[in-house]
C-alpha cells in the first residue's frame, strides 16, 4: 500500500526526516543499542510541534473546504464555532467504525501470512482480509442507504468526526508509550528507544504491539481510516445528490478514483508487510495520527470541495483526466507487481530475464524494466494519480491540490529517506545502481 502520513509541517521542521509504499527493507536493521540517538523530523522540536500544527492543520483544511471562499490563505482563516467542532453522533460513529472494523479483521477471513523475520529470529503472522472488510462495508452501507439513512449528514459531521479522530489519535498513542515499558528490547523499534519521552512517544517505541494477535499497527494501517475515507467520500456525494439530485461528474470521478487506489491498496495487502511502516517504524502518534486522522480527513478534500464549489466538466476534459489517472495506476501497479514478482521468485518467467546487481547482503538490485526507468517509478505513477484526482476540481482554487503538493514534497522527502538508508545497507552496489539508474522519480527531470 500507499501508506504515506510524512507531513508537510515535519519536513519543514527537520532538515527533517533523514515513509500504499513497497520499500526496498527486506530485512530488519541490525540492533544498535537500549538508546537509540539518532532522531527524526526535527528532534525533539518536531515531536513538540508537530503534535500541535497537525491536528490543526486538519482542522483548517476541513474547515476551509467547506467554506464558500475555500482559501488557505485568507487571512485571519475561517474558525469553526464551538457548536460546528462538536457532535454526540460523532464518537459514536467513529468507535463503532472502529469496532466494526476490529470485528472483521478477527474474522477467519482470506489467508494468513508471514511477516519478515524479526531480530529475535521470529516471523509474526498477519491476516490479509482487508479487501474482504471494503466489500462488507460496501454492502453495509449500501443497506442502509437503502432503508433511507441520510449518508449525506457526514458532509455536516467532518469537522466532529475529525475532532473525535484527533482525540482517539493522543489517547491510543499515550496507550502505545505507556506500555511499551513492559516490552522486552528486541520489541523496541530502532530509532524509537532514544531515552526522550516526548520523541519516543511521537515516533513510537514498540515495533509491533500485539493484544494477542491482534496487531494494532498493521490494523491501524489499512482498515479503519483507509475505508474510512472512501465512506466519507461516498457520504460527500450523498450530499451533492441531495442538494442537487445527482451526483456531478466531477464528484463521480473523484470517489471513482480514490475508491480505486484504497481497493488496489486492500487487494494487495500482503505486500504493506516489507514496507518501511511495518518493518522499521514504530507505532507512535506519528503512525497512528496518519493512520485515523491524517489520510481519511485530508487525502479526500477534493470530494468535500465540490460539495460546495460544484465543477462543470466537458467529455473531453473528463476523458482526458481519466486517461491520466489510467496511466498513472498503470505505471504504479506494475512497478509494484514486477519488484513484488521478483522478491517472491526471482526464477519467474516475468521477471527472470530482467538485469540486476548483486550485494553483498546476497540480495540483487533490478536495473532494468520498471526499475531501470527510474529508481521509484511507483512513485511517478502515484503522483500522476494524485493529480488526477484534483483537475475535476477546476484552478479555481489551490485547495483541492493541497494533496498533489503535499505528496510530491512527501514522496521526494521520503525517496531521500530510502536512499540514505539503502547506500547504508548496499554500500558500494547501491553507488553502482545510482550511475546505471540516474534518475530517481521524473525520467530525465530528477
Amino acid at each position: 500500500m500507499h501508506k504515506y502520513i510524512i507531513t508537510i509541517p515535519s519536513l519543514l521542521l527537520h532538515a527533517l526526516h533523514r515513509s500504499l509504499i513497497m520499500k526496498p527493507n527486506s530485512q530488519p536493521l541490525k540492533h544498535r543499542s537500549s538508546h537509540d540517538t539518532e532522531r527524526e523530523f526535527g528532534g525533539t522540536l518536531g515531536a513538540i510541534c508537530i503534535p500541535i500544527f497537525l491536528p490543526l492543520t486538519v482542522l483548517f483544511l476541513t474547515s476551509v473546504s467547506r467554506s464558500p471562499e475555500a482559501s488557505v490563505l485568507q487571512w485571519p482563516p475561517p474558525l469553526p464555532s464551538a457548536d460546528q467542532l462538536w457532535d454526540p453522533l460523532a464518537p459514536v460513529l467513529l468507535l463503532g467504525w472502529i469496532a466494526l472494523h476490529a470485528l472483521l479483521y478477527v474474522l477467519p477471513l482470506g489467508k494468513v501470512s508471514e511477516g519478515l523475520v524479526l531480530r529475535d529470529g521470529t516471523r509474526l503472522k498477519y491476516p490479509i482480509n482487508g479487501f474482504h472488510g471494503l466489500c462488507i462495508s460496501g454492502v453495509l452501507l449500501m443497506l442502509l442507504v437503502g432503508l433511507g439513512a441520510p449518508l449525506g449528514y457526514l458532509f455536516e459531521l467532518l469537522l466532529p468526526l475529525a475532532v473525535c479522530a484527533i482525540a482517539v489519535s493522543f489517547l491510543f498513542s499515550v496507550y502505545l508509550y505507556i506500555r511499551s515499558f513492559w516490552v522486552p528490547s528486541h520489541g523496541l523499534a530502532l530509532g524509537g528507544n532514544t531515552g526522550n519521552p516526548l520523541y519516543d512517544f511521537f515516533i513510537g517505541r514498540e515495533l509491533n504491539p500485539r493484544i494477542g494477535n491482534f496487531d494494532l499497527k498493521y490494523f491501524c494501517e489499512l482498515r479503519p481510516g483507509l475505508i474510512g475515507w472512501v465512506v466519507i467520500n461516498l457520504g460527500m456525494l450523498m450530499k451533492e445528490v441531495e442538494l442537487r439530485g445527482s451526483p456531478s461528474l466531477a464528484m463521480i470521478l473523484v470517489n471513482s478514483f480514490q475508491l480505486l487506489y484504497v481497493a488496489d491498496a486492500l487487494w494487495n495487502e500482503e505486500a504493506v508487510l516489507t514496507t518501511m511502516d511495518i518493518v522499521h517504524d514504530g507505532f507512535g502518534f506519528m503512525l497512528v495520527f496518519g493512520d485515523l486522522a491524517w489520510v481519511p480527513f485530508t487525502y479526500g478534500l477534493q470530494a468535500a470541495f465540490l460539495v460546495v464549489h460544484p465543477q462543470a466538466l466537458s467529455s473531453l476534459g473528463a476523458a482526458t483526466i481519466i486517461a491520466l489517472n489510467g496511466i498513472g495506476y498503470y505505471i504504479f501497479r506494475k512497478s509494484n507487481s514486477q519488484k513484488n514478482q521478483f522478491r517472491r521468485d526471482p526464477s519467474h518467467p516475468s521477471v527472470a530475464r530482467l538485469e540486476t546487481i548483486a550485494t553483498a547482503t546476497g540480495k540483487r538490485l533490478l536495473v532494468s524494466g520498471w526499475w531501470g526507468l527510474v529508481r521509484h517509478p511507483n512513485y511517478l505513477g502515484d503522483l500522476l494519480m494524485a493529480l488526477a484526482w484534483s483537475l475535476p476540481c477546476g484552478f479555481s482554487h489551490l485547495l483541492p491540490y493541497f494533496y498533489v503538493i503535499y505528496f510530491t514534497v512527501l514522496l521526494i522527502h521520503r525517496e531521500d529517506r530510502d536512499e540514505r538508508q539503502c547506500r547504508a545497507k548496499y554500500g558500494l552496489a547501491w553507488d553502482t545502481y545510482c550511475r546505471r539508474v540516474p534518475y530517481r522519480i521524473f525520467p530525465y527531470i530528477y
